[in-house]
């Protein structure tokens, strides 16, 4: 394999001129920089990436923080994140952090240790206070989940006002009994929904039932069981099921299913994001749809700009109801 030295021999320059050529520099004449050209295509040398990011103090490398692999719901949005990234020459590094400090702080030094270039960040339990601190030297975005007023980027939909369309939709349609599905409010996303929820019940002259309101410890569609159960045993049984989550709404609609009763007929069920699975149901779920897909290229290219030292501002992005069986059977 040719080296540097043979390609600046072929070319008649020196070994200074053409690491000139291959980082961009303009200081090179257009003859010049063609016959290094030349020269590289001639003897098909390849230079080295680790080489040329370890002159630049760059990796090319961009970290994606989730919570859990398992949830569907990021899979778009790595995609997005992914494919945005390839497009202008960086790689990414997928790091589950199980909300688990520990974890976080390995991959956090990576930056520091200028392993990586920035983060985009998803997860909703990442240590804030550190993500902070961070952010004052090295280039993170907040995707999806976001801490408001410390000062990172972000790219997210409006979910409260995602969540009270959700709801008036389901009063709209005749339900005065609604039960929310709701996840631990230490996360924002969680009392914003539920802000929406109460927003939309309020408007219409319907008092919160604090007995409606049921709280789980993660997204997932075993704690959708569970929760329906706890929904199914009260004597004032509601009629409409409002989850944080597509997940905890498809476990819902299989505990429905299980103690024989029908979707919409006897209990309505919306969700929460438009994973692919929601279409999949018995019936199909309704439900908010994220832009997952858009959230991130969107918030690959506000990570790049953030780390060739542009300023960005936060992106809230559209949110549409999907009404599907689960609501209009």
């Amino acid at each position: 394999m040719a080296n540097i030295q043979q390609v600046a021999k072929q070319a008649g320059v020196s070994v200074a001129t053409v690491s000139r050529v291959l980082n961009g520099q303009n200081t090179v004449s257009s003859k010049t920089k063609t016959k290094v050209e030349e020269a590289i295509k001639f003897l098909n040398y390849e230079p080295s990436m680790l080489g040329r990011n370890l002159r630049n103090s760059e990796s090319r490398i961009i970290l994606i923080l989730i919570p859990n692999i398992s949830n569907p719901f990021y899979l778009d949005i790595i995609k997005g994140i992914e494919n945005m990234a390839l497009s202008q020459g960086y790689n990414i590094l997928l790091c589950e952090t199980d909300s688990n400090p520990d974890k976080e702080n390995i991959y956090f030094d990576l930056v520091r240790k200028k392993m990586a270039d920035g983060i985009v960040s998803m997860d909703p339990a990442v240590n804030v206070d550190t993500l902070k601190e961070l952010a004052r030297t090295y280039a993170i975005i907040q995707c999806s989940e976001y801490g408001g007023g410390i000062g990172i980027p972000y790219v997210t939909i409006d979910s409260e006002e995602a969540s009270y369309r959700a709801v008036k939709h389901l009063i709209q349609i005749g339900h005065t009994k609604i039960a929310l599905m709701n996840s631990d409010e230490k996360f924002l996303y969680a009392r914003e929904r539920k802000a929406g929820y109460q927003r939309a019940l309020k408007e219409q002259g319907i008092a919160l039932d604090k007995d409606y309101v049921i709280y789980t410890q993660e997204l997932s569609f075993a704690h959708g069981q569970q929760a329906m159960k706890k929904i199914l045993a009260l004597q004032d049984r509601p009629t409409a099921v409002f989850a944080v989550s597509d997940l905890l709404a498809i476990g819902a609609l299989k505990e429905i299913n299980a103690s024989g009763l029908h979707v919409p007929n006897d209990i309505a069920v919306v969700g929460f994001d438009k994973i692919d699975f929601s279409n999949m149901t018995n019936p199909t779920l309704t439900t908010v749809a994220q832009p997952m897909y858009k959230m991130g290229t969107t918030a690959a290219a506000m990570l790049i700009d953030k780390i060739k030292g542009r300023e960005v501002d936060s992106v809230i992005l559209d949110h549409e109801l999907i009404i599907r069986e689960s609501t209009s059977g």
